[in-house]
């Protein structure tokens, strides 16, 4: 792992809704690292160190449950923080952290984000924000996997939700596809079997098509017609 101060162009990137003064009191009080595949970031109900932004690649949220499965929560690309509510509330971190790809991420202690937080009202408001914008993010992927009738069907919320996310907004699209079966069970709750079924069932159906990593969906219609709630 390489470690450096924040690069200026990522830090626009990320930073990029703050004044000048704000993005350089944060610069000052982080440390952004370079990180392999696979590294953990943070352990669930480990006590909380600090706050981890993710400048560049893609990190796994994660829980495990007592019969040992795992449920991904969510994948967190370049912009997102992770950790807050438990710095703030002063609680274990409640999931996983583990990156998927190298990825760059910067590390702010827990006892400098609470000053930062009461010096600046701006900066306060920032992670509240994104507090807040995970709050809504939690309740919407807790919906989608409620009241799903079936793993079909959170299989298409779950690729249309790709769509969304990409900003293609047109009847038909393509995401990068950088999950393994596993994972993507592990995202809707069911097997890794039954994703593969799942799988080459909507590619008999049309419903998508895939080249390598690249998801194509000719028919978005289609495939949220698959989606009853």
């Amino acid at each position: 792992m390489a470690a450096h101060v924040i690069d200026q162009r990522n830090a626009e990137k990320t930073l990029g809704n703050l004044s000048a003064a704000a993005v350089e009191a944060l610069e000052q009080a982080a440390l952004t690292t370079t990180y392999p595949t696979g590294a953990v970031l943070f352990a669930e109900s480990q006590a909380p160190r600090g706050v981890f932004i993710v400048r560049r690649g893609r990190v796994k949220l994660s829980v495990s449950g007592s019969d040992g499965r795992t449920l991904i929560l969510r994948i967190v690309e370049g912009g997102d923080i992770l950790g807050a509510a438990s710095v703030i509330a002063g609680r274990e971190y409640e999931a996983t952290a583990e990156t998927q790809e190298p990825s760059e991420v910067s590390f702010i202690r827990q006892s400098d984000l609470l000053r930062l937080m009461r010096g600046s009202g701006e900066i306060a408001l920032w992670v509240t924000q994104h507090l807040s914008s995970d709050y809504n993010c939690t309740c919407r992927e807790i919906r989608d996997l409620m009241l799903s009738d079936s793993a079909g069907e959170k299989l298409a919320r779950l690729m249309v939700g790709w769509l969304d996310h990409s900003g293609e907004t047109k009847q038909s699209g393509q995401v990068k596809m950088a999950l393994t079966h596993e994972e993507i069970g592990q995202m809707i709750g069911t097997s890794r079997e039954t994703v593969s079924r799942l799988i080459a069932g909507f590619k008999k159906q049309n419903l998508i098509q895939q080249n390598g990593a690249t998801l194509v969906i000719p028919n978005r219609m289609a495939l949220e017609s698959l989606i009853t709630a």
